[in-house]
């Protein structure tokens, strides 16, 4: 539970940092009615949203103990085609606005040293100090992901539990002295503020930052189990509601004609005595929100190239530990990312005018799907379901149309969004028109060429264990253009032909084999069964199935050369990868033309198959074969006679 606190919370835990804030600045005047409705909508938004639709219901939809979008859409998928859309929109809003969390959290934490007598005339927010210290912040948490969060992970439990005692005490003080503030909790007050305040509805687009970390505590179940996170959840809740009741009794004390302009309440409950300890603290708590949504993101990107939505990337593993990964171009782009949004907004209250719109998208995706997850995985009465959805999609739309006007404050990392999503759809179509267009041959009716091949000596040997990568799902079927490269595209002579199929399991860590011997000694097909968070690295877990299969007598691998058997040398294999480009001979409609235009044009950027694979180039070999959609053939090509030389 420790560990939790210090990996689930850390998003959803800073918020009392800039909502109530945010609150007061957009709600205009201050008075009793503004303070109590804010409070009343905070608490039921993390009652219905956090706790009811997340805490309670989402995080049933564990696969095999883990969470996130891309796991719920692997329980979902066979239900309906089209909700790899829903997968790809949510993936991607949910990954755009994380640019902007590290920022914000940050910086709200820094601005908190304006407070400070001694620091006030240096510590402006929106100064060039205050930018430096978050892009440095900022910058070492990035560089640092590399090595792993082994060491400092240790700490971020204790960390944070530190901080939610921190912010369940401060409130407390408050509260004894205005005890009235508990009334906050009524949705009778809340609903006073959307109906009667004349910005009222409009304020839901701040109240909604409260609950802005619970999507990515769904994404990261894998890492503390539901149990801890429900549990803990409780503890949290707590301290975070004693701590917006504590700013907002504080507000409340204060004289009539109090301005709260670039006031935060949260630091403004803060004892004297303990101002720089706390700001200390609330960095520190900012630095670990940033890290679990960093690690977030890394989880996301790696489960989305195993699904095949996204282009394959160099993904390293800093540390021993189970699910921890790390991604250069993911971690680079983020940082640029971050430190953009950084120097674009410059505080964290123009941060918050712009934070929320994609989370409320990715929040609605999630419903989406949740609703397939209940009714045909869970298998719950229609009538509940319904109930619960149009609970959801009245709070989620509320919050959607709220957001909306934050838009136009976005728009400088929409482009940023879109670029996402993009990638995701292209690449996700792109590999649907791939697969319709692959033919499959009987590979039994093959096994007479593949022995007269391998007997034919007077074509040279082109490997003793030839090795080829299939889409086949059924293990007596090859594809076409795999039988072309090894008859027709220079014949290639071998004494055991390998045919290796990977299929994408829906459990998150499945690693299993199975072995089909097709032709006696000359044709053996393996199916590697992986869950969508293992690495393809088929070198490696080929190279241990031959050990498997040479410990227990199957197979012989030494040298069939005679000059080199006596000295027990391995027999030679080899890799052939088949990697389409392109046809000029094409004819497509302006959507396909579109689509795979466009992957190819990604594709130049993204890891070869053989990198992503972990093929040794020196066993490798790369053929290009050219992609045709649609021929061309509207074109009359007519022979004529050849004109008579006049000697």
């Amino acid at each position: 539970m420790l560990i939790t606190l210090g990996i689930i919370f850390g998003d959803i835990g800073t918020s009392p940092l800039y909502v109530f804030q945010t609150l007061l600045t957009e709600g205009g005047k201050v008075n009793q009615e503004l303070v109590l409705g804010s409070i009343s909508c905070v608490f039921w938004t993390l009652t219905l949203q956090t706790t009811f639709k997340y805490i309670l219901i989402t995080l049933q939809a564990d696969n095999k103990g883990e969470g996130g979008i891309f796991s719920l859409y692997a329980l979902v998928r066979r239900y309906g085609k089209w909700l790899a859309i829903p997968a790809i929109i949510g993936a991607g809003t949910l990954l755009a606005d994380g640019i902007i969390t590290p920022p914000i959290s940050v910086t709200s934490a820094i601005e908190g040293l304006h407070l400070v007598p001694a620091l006030a005339k240096y510590i402006v927010p929106g100064n060039e100090l205050i930018l430096t210290i978050v892009i440095g912040i900022i910058l070492l948490l990035f560089f640092f992901q590399q090595f792993g969060t082994k060491v400092i992970g240790s700490a971020f439990g204790p960390v944070m539990l530190l901080w939610f005692l921190m912010l369940g005490v401060l409130g407390t003080i408050q509260i004894a002295q205005y005890p009235q503030i508990f009334k906050a909790l009524s949705p009778h007050y809340g609903f006073e503020l959307l109906t009667n305040h004349p910005r009222g509805f409009w304020l839901l687009g701040a109240v909604f930052l409260c609950t802005t970390g619970a999507e990515a505590l769904y994404s990261d179940l894998g890492h503390c189990g539901r149990k801890n996170i429900q549990v803990s959840w409780i503890f949290v809740k707590t301290t975070l509601m004693l701590n917006y009741l504590g700013q907002g009794a504080w507000v409340l004390l204060q004289p009539a004609n109090t301005s709260f302009t670039n006031l935060n309440p949260f630091f403004q409950i803060v004892p004297h005595a303990f101002l720089i300890p706390s700001i200390i603290l609330a960095t520190f708590a900012t630095i670990i929100a940033s890290q679990a949504l960093i690690s977030g993101s890394f989880t996301l990107i790696s489960e989305a190239v195993s699904m095949n939505f996204w282009p394959r990337v160099t993904i390293k593993f800093p540390s021993d530990i189970r699910g921890q990964i790390y991604i250069p171009s993911i971690n680079w782009l983020l940082c640029f990312g971050c430190i953009a949004v950084s120097l674009y907004f410059r505080t964290s209250e123009a941060m918050t005018a712009a934070y929320g719109f994609s989370i409320t998208v990715a929040m609605l995706m999630t419903t989406i799907l949740v609703y397939y997850f209940m009714r045909y995985v869970k298998h719950w009465p229609l009538w509940l379901v319904v109930i619960i959805l149009c609970v959801f999609l009245t709070v989620e739309g509320s919050f959607f149309v709220a957001n909306a006007v934050k838009l136009l404050k976005r728009l400088f990392f929409l482009v940023f969004e879109i670029g996402l999503i993009f990638t995701m759809y292209i690449w996700y179509r792109a590999r649907k028109i791939n697969n319709r267009l692959l033919t499959f041959i009987d590979l039994k009716d093959k096994i007479p060429m593949f022995n007269a091949l391998s007997a034919e000596t007077s074509v040279p040997k082109f490997a003793t264990h030839l090795i080829y990568l299939t889409k086949a799902n059924n293990s007596s079927q090859i594809e076409q253009k795999i039988l072309y490269s090894i008859f027709s595209r220079m014949p290639k002579r071998a004494d055991i032909y390998w045919f290796i199929h990977i299929e994408r399991a829906d459990d998150p860590y499945t690693m299993e084999y199975s072995i089909e011997e097709l032709a006696n000694d000359k044709i053996i097909r393996v199916e590697f069964r992986l869950g969508f968070r293992i690495q393809p690295r088929i070198n490696v877990l080929f190279r241990k199935v031959v050990e498997d299969m040479v410990a227990r007598k199957e197979l012989d691998i030494t040298s069939p050369y005679e000059a080199l058997s006596q000295y027990k040398l391995a027999a030679d294999f080899r890799f052939v990868l088949l990697e389409k480009f392109l046809s000029y001979e094409n004819e497509f409609s302006l959507k396909e033309g579109f689509i795979l235009r466009s992957y190819f044009a990604i594709k130049k950027y993204a890891l070869s198959d053989a990198q992503a694979y972990g093929l040794d180039t020196s066993e490798t070999r790369v053929e290009k074969i050219p992609l045709v959609v649609t021929p061309f053939s509207n074109f009359a090509l007519k022979r004529i006679e050849p004109k008579v030389q006049v000697q």
